[in-house]
């Protein structure tokens, strides 16, 4: 494993041990950007299972690509689709990666679609 491949482990680590203390039974929102898509899911970690996802793949979402409007537009489906299952309250999990750029916009998005965290 290189360097910058451990270094973004070992703060992916720090940041679900952090969320796993606060958390209090809420399902954990996780984020994961690569270089041409944005991934979220709602994550209940109690039963290790995937409850709602929505990623820039969606067939709904093709096509929004990897930018920062797309990154809204995951976050409110992300939002839209956990509030029909009766999920508002969750532990925003930004997995190693900083809180800027698409990670912010997914964040915010989901939000104002009605989210809680």
């Amino acid at each position: 494993m290189s360097n910058r491949n451990a270094l973004f482990a070992r703060r992916q680590r720090r940041t679900r041990f952090a969320l796993r203390q606060a958390a209090g039974g809420r399902p954990r929102l996780s984020v994961f950007r690569s270089g041409k898509h944005i991934y979220a899911q709602v994550i209940d970690d109690v039963k290790g299972a995937t409850l709602v996802s929505a990623c820039t793949l969606d067939k709904d979402l093709k096509g929004v690509g990897d930018t920062i409007a797309g990154a809204k537009k995951v976050g409110a489906k992300i939002a839209e689709k956990a509030k029909a299952k009766s999920i508002v309250d969750v532990v925003f999990d930004r997995g190693g990666f900083q809180y800027h750029g698409r990670i912010k916009a997914l964040a915010e998005a989901a939000r104002e679609a009605g989210l809680k965290f």
